[in-house]
């Protein structure tokens, strides 16, 4: 049998609420520094939940601020087109005109999304004095109507402008399976090059929830955490006082080539993206099934896929959304597949700092399980000071734990059932 073949990270780009590239991002989430607060971006004060983990002070690079895509794109995009170009200048390769086609795209995309400004002009022209729809406010010739606007909040819009912006003219896809987004498109992109459709793969994922729309949405689910007065301790995954988690928004992207290439160019290599494993849970829409059911099989596959036993894997950047049920199916999932390795293996939620990224959280904590395996390093889950009986697995409390990670495993589990695992494999575990 053909052995598979070998995939290498080799640049890394990060927009986040804790950084505005990898190395701030990465530096925060070591020490543990929440990226929560109050919400800026538009008036929350008449939600119940009023706390977000927004990206702060972001503006796109020199090298991107002139660019014609930039008119086109949304607030995630532009987190996108950051991220995007820094991963590719940290590779130190990107698209030619004779390679182009040899390049892929695949992402984890967002949801639609509407602008506070644009729900106020809605209102403005086609609200009732009741707050009733009027429709024919639609087609008033005053209704500041913007053409552009439907297309940029389409799940594929930022497919098209980043393969424009880089000039990438091979596979090209969008994922959109909620939380689960990006770490599936790092899946597929994984599969794509070992069958030999793709020599390079840009891959990541983007989005922002943080609207009127979005934080309104989770609210009704009961799906956020409602501390406002302490915005950096809501966050708490796998703590038996969690009370949901906080929305937050980004985008990561990740550089991946044959790995033989890659050494031929002399390239740094993160490490080895090595195995892929997807399940549908089909239990709730909300939550995954109490006996971790869907999660053990995407880790499972994960595993079986990278060639890698659980007596191998040292790290877990676990989903840990901080809601009840997820983490008590997640931490199920664990034992069942660790075994009796579960109590060695170093497990943290680095969403305990960032916040939920969303269709972004799986490509980001990629990126992470890659530094985390060139420093080693596990990051620290941030806020777990309360233990919970039913999360007991090795969780990485008080501040990051230096050791050696030979192979890292980061679960992302979506609304509606999505379930994604990759594994990562530390440069001096492959053998070539």
């Amino acid at each position: 049998m053909k052995p598979k073949r070998r995939i290498a990270i080799t640049g890394l780009g990060m927009v986040t609420p804790v950084g505005n590239d990898a190395r701030t991002t990465w530096a925060n989430l070591r020490a543990g520094k929440s990226g929560a607060g109050a919400i800026r971006y538009f008036d929350a004060s008449g939600f119940p939940v009023r706390i977000g983990a927004e990206v702060k002070n972001f503006e796109l690079p020199a090298a991107l601020a002139n660019s014609k895509h930039t008119k086109f794109a949304s607030r995630s995009h532009r987190f996108a087109l950051a991220a995007a170009e820094e991963a590719l200048s940290d590779a130190g390769i990107r698209p030619q005109s004779d390679n182009a086609h040899r390049w892929g795209f695949s992402v984890g995309a967002g949801m639609m999304a509407v602008s506070y400004d644009e729900l106020k002009i809605t209102r403005e022209f086609c609200a009732n004095s009741d707050g009733e729809l009027q429709p024919d406010g639609f087609i008033d010739p005053r209704y500041p109507a913007d053409p552009v606007s439907f297309c940029r909040t389409q799940t594929n819009a930022g497919l098209g402008l980043l393969t424009q912006q880089f000039g990438i003219r091979g596979y090209a896809t969008a994922v959109h399976t909620a939380c689960a987004s990006g770490g599936q498109a790092l899946g597929t992109a994984l599969k794509v090059m070992r069958r030999g459709l793709a020599d390079y793969v840009l891959a990541g994922g983007f989005d922002s929830m943080l609207n009127p729309i979005g934080l309104s949405s989770f609210c009704l689910l009961g799906a956020l955490s409602s501390d406002n007065d302490t915005p950096e301790k809501a966050s708490r995954p796998f703590d038996a006082t969690r009370n949901g988690f906080v929305l937050g928004e980004g985008a990561g992207f990740l550089v991946l080539e044959d790995w033989h290439a890659a050494q031929k160019r002399g390239a740094k290599i993160y490490c080895e993206l090595a195995g892929d494993g997807n399940s549908l849970s089909s239990y709730r829409i909300t939550d995954s099934p109490p006996d971790g059911d869907g999660p053990i099989q995407a880790i499972q596959q994960a595993l079986a896929d990278a060639g890698a036993t659980s007596e191998e894997v040292d790290y877990v950047n676990a989903h840990g959304t901080s809601t009840q049920m997820n983490d008590r199916s997640e931490c199920a999932a664990l034992r069942a597949v660790l075994g009796g390795n579960v109590e060695r293996v170093a497990v943290s939620s680095t969403k305990s700092c960032m916040g939920h990224l969303i269709a972004a959280a799986g490509a980001v904590e990629a990126g992470v399980c890659a530094l985390a395996i060139r420093d080693g390093v596990a990051p620290v889950s941030a806020n777990h000071e309360n233990p919970d009986p039913d999360c007991n697995v090795g969780i990485v409390r008080g501040e990051s734990k230096p050791m050696k990670i030979r192979v890292a495993l980061s679960n992302s589990l979506g609304f509606g059932g999505s379930n994604s695992s990759l594994v990562f494999r530390n440069p001096s575990e492959v053998k070539v």
